[in-house]
């Protein structure tokens, strides 16, 4: 029988115990001593949050598959269960088996954010295993790290083993396989690593070296071992309707931030926005089978008892067979209580069409991101959004009875002024003024807009990438610019305004673009009690800062200044298809504000057709 890894006392004593006991629907158990390799697979956050992680629900299913491994899952004890374990001494431990982390092959850690860095070395704490990557010994398990901020892995290249550049289901099989040998034949730590090293997407850290000039900039990056490449290559599938996919995701006991079926529709995007990270990552754009997604769409839902499918992709709009899978999806499942959600639309004709289908209009609200208040704006992040078809849009939604919009854009964008972020205000006014214009006895009660903004980021690999960010203060005032314009509205009963906090997007910038010495810092303020750092309960800018201060790291100089387009950046020895030249000429255009047209429309050979597959192949330009 199964014995649990805290005991009753434990469990009666700390929020939502169900976190930390497995045994969930669908979670796989295996006998350890008929397989080779044990991998735990780490979510650096709470079991709800990671829990609602597709990436790792594939993952999971993909490696189960195998007869040789045991796959199992670990999320990051709550601040309750976290004080516990340090007082008790209680390694952390895997929820399949509840045996402790330390003892598998493998500890997987996904990084989907740069605040859950301090959640990372928390993991590795609570674990035993060793902070420092060099100070680990033979026994302790390989730490490997994926997801997309290891396209800059710089900043934690000290805590980790390796990193996997690239989509999961590649490269894996090769990577274990050559666990096995390697162990078969007797090898050590250091050997294996070298047999990683000469896998294309694998990045082992400590096998190259960083020279800086006196200014701090880099000098040189380069490898100092033999089996190492001058270049990592990012993994893609390019046939994503052949491949692993779960018919049966684990179902969680207690409600998670994302309670349903989540339905991959489609990987990549051909919208090009200058300021989005993903969509230039998982270029080119690959669209699943519509015959495949009807058959998971049902196996899933059968499999978990959920009440909902979300259709996920980063523009769902763009999907092909969209409408066909819509009918579809209502059609088997009419009368059967099934919610049908569609994020990452677009507002247009057709969009509206699908969303009247699965929506009731009396109760739902749409949601849209013009990005920038300003058509200036927008076309220098290369929205491809006029002002006329976004009152157009909203339009067609009013008329067919929506009387909820909520508007999404960001502050301090590159090439911003202060009358490109009062245009926030005047094109949520618009948008109210929209509703106003339907006769009276046509609307649906009063309307409300509700805008939100946050604070641009510029994020490796995307055209903005050598932009400056603002101090704290500044985009604290941008956000007063914003709020003042609110209030000069002719429709300001019907509108509202929030904003994020500035204080974290300082912080996210730092590392989103940071190099090996910021990651001292990291280690110094999770040392000083930083932890859940993108918790606002448990977010400490001042230990941040002290941290800052202790390390005598300079936050000005990773995010106050703009990088020379001839500086040697970070992450420039990763090749993610997409061309240096190409992201250096949207950058240009962006200063010119000139759209680039979306690749349905007109190839921008941004280099990412060299993969052979998705739209690059597909389209005729």
């Amino acid at each position: 029988m199964r014995k649990l890894a805290l005991n009753d006392e434990i469990l009666l004593n700390i929020e939502k115990p169900a976190r930390y006991i497995g045994n969930e629907v669908n979670s796989v158990m295996k006998d350890p001593e008929k397989v080779d390799i044990r991998f735990a697979m780490c979510f650096p956050d709470v079991y709800e949050i990671g829990m609602s992680h597709l990436g790792i629900q594939i993952l999971y299913d993909m490696f189960n598959r195998r007869q040789d491994v045991w796959c199992e899952r670990v999320y990051s004890p709550w601040i309750d269960l976290d004080k516990v374990m340090r007082e008790k001494q209680i390694p952390l431990f895997a929820l399949e088996s509840q045996d402790p982390i330390k003892e598998f092959d493998f500890l997987g850690i996904t990084i989907q954010y740069e605040m859950c860095y301090t959640n990372i070395l928390q993991i590795l704490d609570l674990s035993g295993i060793p902070i420092m990557a060099a100070d680990r010994s033979e026994n302790d398990p390989i730490v490997i790290g994926g997801g997309p901020c290891t396209y800059n892995p710089e900043p934690l290249a000290d805590y980790f083993d390796l990193f996997y550049i690239g989509e999961g289901e590649t490269v894996y099989g090769e990577l274990l396989d050559a666990f096995k040998l390697c162990r078969k034949q007797g090898g050590s730590r250091r050997d294996y690593l070298e047999m990683a090293a000469g896998i294309e997407g694998i990045y082992v850290p400590s096998f190259y070296e960083v020279s800086y000039h006196e200014d701090g900039t880099i000098e040189d990056f380069y490898p100092v071992n033999p089996h190492a490449a001058e270049t990592i290559k990012k993994q893609l599938v390019l046939d994503v309707s052949n491949t692993y996919y779960p018919e049966a995701p684990v179902v969680p006991f207690i409600k998670v931030t994302q309670d349903r079926v989540v339905l991959e529709i489609q990987r990549g995007c051909i919208r090009g926005c200058r300021f989005c990270q993903a969509g230039m990552l998982y270029r080119p754009l690959r669209e699943r089978n519509v015959k495949m997604l009807k058959h998971y769409a049902s196996q899933m839902l059968k499999n978990t008892g959920h009440e909902e499918i979300s259709l996920s992709s980063l523009s769902s709009s763009d999907y092909s067979s969209l409408k066909e899978l819509v009918t579809f999806l209502i059609e088997e499942f009419k009368g059967k209580g099934i919610n049908i959600s569609l994020p990452s639309l677009r507002i247009d004709a057709f969009s509206l069409d699908v969303m009247e289908k699965v929506q009731d209009v009396r109760k739902s609200s749409l949601t849209f991101a013009p990005e920038a208040g300003s058509q200036r704006m927008r076309d220098v992040i290369n929205k491809g959004l006029t002002e006329d078809e976004i009152l157009a849009g909203a339009g067609e939604a009013f008329e067919g009875g929506w009387n909820k919009v909520k508007l999404y854009f960001m502050l301090g964008l590159p090439y911003e002024t202060k009358e490109d972020r009062r245009a926030v205000a005047e094109l949520a006014d618009k948008v109210a003024r929209r509703y106003y214009e339907i006769p009276k006895e046509q609307r649906n009660g009063k309307c409300q807009i509700t805008s939100s903004t946050s604070f641009f980021i510029p994020k490796p690999f995307t055209p903005f990438q050598w932009a400056r960010m603002y101090t704290n203060e500044e985009y604290i005032s941008y956000a007063a610019d914003v709020k003042h314009a609110f209030q000069e509205q002719l429709n300001k009963k019907s509108l509202k305004y929030h904003w994020h906090d500035a204080e974290v997007t300082v912080l996210e910038g730092i590392f989103a673009r940071g190099d090996r010495r910021s990651g001292a810092v990291i280690l110094e303020a999770y040392r000083l009690g930083c932890i859940y750092d993108s918790w606002s309960d448990y977010f400490d800018y001042e230990k941040w800062l002290q941290a800052f201060k202790n390390t005598g790291i300079d936050m000005a100089f990773y995010n106050l200044r703009e990088r020379s387009l001839d500086e040697r950046l970070p992450w420039d020895f990763i090749d993610i298809g997409v061309s240096k030249e190409f992201l250096k000429r949207e950058w240009e255009r962006a200063k010119k504000a000139e759209i680039t047209p979306n690749c349905k429309r007109k190839c921008a050979g941004c280099g990412a057709g060299k993969w052979k597959g998705g739209i690059c192949i597909e389209s005729k330009n």
